[in-house]
């Protein structure tokens, strides 16, 4: 006896096409579990213990999504890497304020429910958790028939970390002398997308298999590039008591909008763009799409994808700690008195 045909089905929504993808990922995100969950996989809400030895804990958390990159990923039909990016974007952003990850969720929004790519966004989702030592605690999938474009999704994440009270950073300590340490992204990470495809795609009229000049990269694979999470280097630091005042996730707006997001007013910070190469991509977006050069700092991190501020006498500790790790850092600039509403980032070369 044949199934009765579904009405909603019909309409555009797959429930049990849904069903089944959700039971074939249940294993790999039962894989990112930590000792502080306390529930299991399909509840209407997830469950989860506050870390032990955290004194006075605070919760921090952040919502991100990937943004025009999933465009990237639907051309090249790759999605693992954009379920890293949502998770250490974010990640990224709650250890500005000196947290440590405590579980993730993730959203999925699609005109067509597509169950092998739905499984790739989640093992980069999986992924990144594990590797940030997070649980994927839950997370929802939307079939929207007629909102989304044929063939694309959206992605988003939300964080929750941990910090305790006195040790959270705000960069309200940030004096002048301090100085800035700029810690090399890994690509665009997950910003400046819409420049860069109206670039390479509409004014070179190239693909994502053509080369980008001067590397052995090819366009596509270069902007899908992993979002780098940077909590094992600042981490480290944080775990050593080396003293920091401030820092900042290089993210939508770069230089110009996202550090003085923790500088005080009394303050500004002078960065000096000659004590880094920025990667070849961002000149090759400069250079073929005749952006201004102030603007390509503003919308993209080019090639610094963290800043850490703090006094100059933990600059030595720093290398030592990264010099162990084998992290590359900039010296940047350095934290000088603002007068009166003058910009809080001035470029002196």
């Amino acid at each position: 006896m044949s199934e009765k045909p579904s009405a909603y089905a019909a309409a555009g929504v797959n429930i049990d096409n849904k069903m089944t993808a959700l039971k074939a990922i249940k294993a790999m995100v039962g894989s990112t579990k930590t000792i502080n969950v306390a529930g299991g996989i399909g509840s209407f809400g997830g469950l989860c213990r506050l870390p032990k030895g955290v004194k006075d804990p605070l919760l921090v958390a952040s919502t991100d999504g990937v943004g025009t990159k999933l465009k990237i990923a639907c051309m090249m039909n790759k999605h693992d890497t954009v379920g890293q990016d949502i998770v250490n974007h974010c990640v990224n952003d709650i250890l500005v304020q000196g947290a440590r990850p405590l579980f993730f969720m993730d959203y999925v929004g699609t005109s067509k429910f597509d169950g092998p790519v739905f499984q790739q966004i989640v093992s980069g989702l999986c992924k990144a958790c594990k590797e940030n030592n997070m649980a994927l605690l839950g997370g929802e999938t939307a079939e929207l028939p007629g909102l989304y474009p044929a063939g694309e999704y959206d992605l988003t994440g939300t964080i929750v970390g941990t910090v305790s009270k006195k040790d959270v950073i705000t960069g309200q300590s940030i004096r002048a002398g301090d100085v800035i340490i700029g810690l090399p992204a890994d690509g665009l990470q997950t910003n400046g997308f819409s420049l860069a495809r109206r670039v390479f795609f509409d004014v070179c009229g190239m693909t994502p298999s053509d080369k980008l000049p001067g590397t052995n990269q090819t366009i596509g694979s270069a902007l899908l590039t992993v979002h780098k999470s940077f909590l094992k280097p600042v981490s480290r630091l944080l775990d050593n008591k080396i003293k920091i005042n401030g820092m900042a996730h290089i993210t939508g707006g770069g230089f110009p909008d996202n550090i003085p997001r923790v500088l005080p007013k009394s303050v500004y910070a002078e960065i000096d763009r000659t004590t880094w190469e920025p990667p070849t991509i961002f000149k090759f977006i400069e250079r073929q799409g005749k952006v201004d050069h102030d603007e390509m700092y503003r919308v993209f991190n080019m090639g610094v994808g963290y800043v850490l501020i703090m006094p100059k006498a933990s600059l030595k500790r720093m290398a030592a700690v990264f010099k162990n790790l084998k992290q590359k850092w900039y010296q940047i600039g350095v934290i000088r008195v603002r007068k009166g509403d003058a910009p809080q980032v001035v470029y002196s070369k």
